[in-house]
């Protein structure tokens, strides 16, 4: 009777274990996939500024206009920044995950 209560106790533990590894796991995930969307978003927002910058200078002579390089240059701070944003939270989630081991 005793060998059949630790038994049990002991499946209960580890089945209590798990799910909290799963819930820590889904909230690494999650926050792994607004890193994604984070980085997605700036990629989308710079490549639409860079593409009315292009639209700044149609001139195909190889030198761009100073107000094309500077939409360019914000876009490329927008791409920075959101990079920066979602290595953040990439970081973020492998500290959750990594607390839930």
């Amino acid at each position: 009777m005793k060998k059949t209560l630790t038994i049990l106790a002991t499946g209960c533990v580890l089945a209590f274990s798990a799910v909290g590894c799963s819930k820590t796991e889904s909230q690494a995930d999650a926050i792994e996939n607004s890193a994604d969307a984070t980085r997605d978003q700036a990629d989308t927002k710079a490549d639409t500024m860079e593409n009315r910058a292009d639209n700044l200078d149609p001139k195909v002579d190889g030198m761009d206009s100073p107000a094309e390089n500077a939409v360019e240059n914000q876009a490329e701070s927008v791409r920075k920044e959101g990079d920066a944003k979602a290595d953040a939270m990439e970081n973020k989630a492998d500290t959750v995950r990594d607390a839930g081991r």
